[in-house]
């Protein structure tokens, strides 16, 4: 049956250039895309797979691709017509076919596209509609994002979160991975298996209001301030349930605009045209053991979130976070280095620059430069701990990662703000977060030697 369907609608298409009309390929977009969900027959939907491949032009690939995922009945057949459409034999999953989309930057979808990708994602959740189609002033290709298994906040964000004294934090264990933050002197602790269920926290620290992004996927935890010039109030800010080459778009609730969590900046929606930037504020992983030892006044997010969710160590990522490959799809460079390599990374106005976690195993100091500010890396790789600060013309030494800092024959006091030497001379404290490989080499590049 299969090939007779095959040979009417190749007859049928052996026809004027008008038989390509716009409405016809929304119609056989949506039934390649939706048929499955709208129980349309197999025959139909493989016609409409075939109309599209034979019309032949790679503006439909981005469908067929969509297809690809919600459609999986229809894969293989649908990778075929790729393939003949786009001269690709390699790729044959939709994973294959959304990094050849990435590499293919000048494929442009047809019109029809983000209606379908609109119509998708409601059967999802309704609510994808306050972000799709993605705004005409969007910043990043609207064929690329992708739905991240959740719906609009369904990882809900923590605003304002009870806390408790470290002396109440029994839940914790000493070994533990937390979010370390002071500000003003006010420590805070995050433990990163409760953040793992939420990835978005708003709080205020210090008299400061800040946004905890945390990116399981990219690995990558960011600590955003969230007063913006020009705002009455700090932006609070939720998790889209979409993702852009693996990394999560996060959205401020004023507006609906969409964000790169990895960027902090507005990629769609009423800000994306506006040249704005959330300021991002020193963060440090490390032990509980290590931070409550530094910070013994400091408060700890309590497991009262108002949530039912597992915080047991390892959920909900634990399989993920001990895989080396990717659960979505994202060019990466594995050539220099193994895609999900830790990596701590510093963005400063003259570059950016990012040294393997691992590098501190065996150097618990670094001293190197970005652009033209030199820098000093203080870290741990058993703790997934790095600082970084300005080190001006000195050269720092550690003989081991507890051992006291040294620079000329001085012993400077490491603190959460600044290294401080014994007559008080102070070098400031650099913005940076730790994150996986593939997320810095796409969203930001170069890596220490």
């Amino acid at each position: 049956m299969k090939w007779i369907i095959r040979f009417c609608v190749l007859i049928g298409l052996l026809a004027p250039a008008g038989a390509f009309a716009a409405d016809d390929v929304l119609k056989h977009s949506r039934t390649a895309v939706l048929g499955n969900a709208m129980a349309v027959a197999e025959d139909d939907m493989l016609a409409a797979v075939r109309w599209l491949e034979i019309r032949g032009k790679t503006d439909i690939t981005p469908a067929l691709i969509l297809a690809m995922r919600y459609n999986r009945p229809l894969s293989s057949e649908i990778s075929i017509a790729l393939s003949k459409i786009t001269g690709n034999t390699g790729a044959k999953t939709w994973f294959d076919w959304m990094l050849w989309l990435e590499g293919n930057a000048s494929v442009v979808p047809h019109p029809s596209y983000q209606q379908i990708k609109l119509e998708t994602l409601m059967q999802l959740d309704p609510n994808f509609a306050r972000f799709i189609p993605l705004s005409r002033n969007a910043r990043i290709r609207r064929e690329e994002v992708v739905w991240g298994g959740v719906a609009v906040d369904g990882i809900p964000a923590l605003t304002n979160p009870v806390q408790t004294g470290a002396d109440e934090a029994d839940y914790l264990v000493p070994g533990e991975l937390v979010f370390g933050v002071e500000i003003n002197e006010d420590a805070r602790a995050y433990p990163l298996r409760i953040m793992d269920w939420h990835e978005m926290l708003n709080d205020v620290i210090g008299g400061v209001p800040v946004s905890l992004a945390y990116c399981t996927l990219c690995g990558s935890g960011i600590l955003f301030e969230t007063r913006l010039e020009g705002f009455d109030e700090p932006l609070v800010f939720g998790s889209s349930g979409l993702l852009y080459r693996s990394n999560k778009l996060m959205f401020d609730l004023g507006t609906d605009s969409l964000w790169n969590q990895f960027t902090g900046r507005p990629v769609s929606g009423p800000l994306a045209d506006q040249n704005i930037e959330l300021k991002m504020l020193p963060l440090t992983i490390t032990s509980w053991r290590e931070w409550r030892a530094r910070h013994p006044d400091t408060r700890v997010l309590s497991l009262d979130t108002g949530y039912a969710r597992d915080y047991s160590p390892g959920q909900p990522y634990g399989h993920y976070f001990g895989s080396p490959d990717l659960m979505f799809p994202a060019l990466a460079d594995g050539k220099t280095r193994p895609i999900k390599d830790y990596v701590f990374g510093v963005r400063t106005v003259g570059g950016a620059k990012a040294w393997p976690i691992e590098g501190f195993r065996t150097k618990p100091v670094i001293n190197d430069t970005i652009g033209s500010t030199n820098v000093v890396l203080i870290g741990n790789a058993i703790t997934r701990t790095a600082r970084a600060y300005s080190r001006n013309d000195l050269v720092f030494e550690r003989a081991t990662p507890t051992g006291p800092l040294s620079a000329n024959g001085e012993e400077w006091k490491i603190t959460e703000a600044a290294l401080v030497s014994p007559s008080g001379k102070k070098l400031p404290r650099l913005a940076g977060h730790v994150a996986f490989w593939f997320a810095w080499s796409a969203f930001v590049g170069r890596a220490a030697n």
